[in-house]
């Protein structure tokens, strides 16, 4: 189970704008305090606005690298993405890039699913 794309530049935690994480240093806790904020993701006139609705922990098997984990992303329904890569972007962690997997609709939208390992 893979879901990142990294080569981006190194963290700086300031929370600044325009701040570019490496995915590899992105944990629990940086998506956690995010729960129930808004993420652009794409490009242009395609673009759509997902809330970040769920953070999981995974168990851990190793004590080398980071607790695995999942997020899950609630967008519209009339705009179903396929699984591929894209775009993210938010006002504190910046412009990054995910591999999201449509999981289903709740009540409120279509669910995503980006899982880091």
């Amino acid at each position: 189970m893979c879901c990142v794309k990294v080569g981006l530049a190194a963290p700086t935690l300031s929370g600044l704008k325009d701040s570019r994480f490496v995915l590899e240093d992105f944990t629990v806790t940086t998506f956690a305090e995010r729960v129930g904020e808004t993420f652009r993701v794409g490009d242009g006139p395609e673009a759509v606005e997902m809330e970040l609705v769920e953070v999981n922990e995974a168990p851990r098997h190793s004590e080398e690298g980071r607790a695995p984990f999942s997020v899950v992303f609630r967008g519209p329904v009339e705009s179903l993405l396929p699984q591929q890569i894209y775009r993210f972007e938010h006002g504190a962690l910046g412009e990054f890039e995910l591999f999201i997997v449509p999981i289903g609709p709740d009540e409120a939208g279509m669910q995503y699913e980006a899982v880091f390992n």
